[in-house]
C-alpha cells in the first residue's frame, strides 16, 4: 500500500484560487509562496493522500475544462 504523506491544497490570495499543488509540508509550502504572494494561504483539499494520487490529481486539475463547440 502506498504511503500516505502528500497533502492537496489550493494556493488562495483573498476569494481567488492562485494555483493547484501537493506537498508533504503544507506550513512550509505556505511560507514558500509567501515570498511571491505575501497574502497567500495554503487551503488543504481532502485527506492525505500518496505522492502519485496527489500528482495525478494536481495534472488534472490544472487541464483547462473542454468547451462544448
Amino acid at each position: 500500500m502506498a504511503v500516505r504523506n502528500t497533502y492537496r491544497y489550493r494556493l488562495k490570495v483573498g476569494d481567488r484560487v492562485i494555483l493547484h499543488g501537493f506537498t508533504t509540508d503544507l506550513a512550509r509550502r505556505q511560507k514558500e509562496h509567501q515570498l511571491r504572494w505575501p497574502a497567500a494561504r495554503v487551503e488543504p483539499i481532502g485527506e492525505a493522500t500518496s505522492h502519485r494520487e496527489a500528482w495525478e490529481w494536481e495534472r488534472r486539475a490544472a487541464r483547462p475544462e473542454a468547451t462544448a463547440g
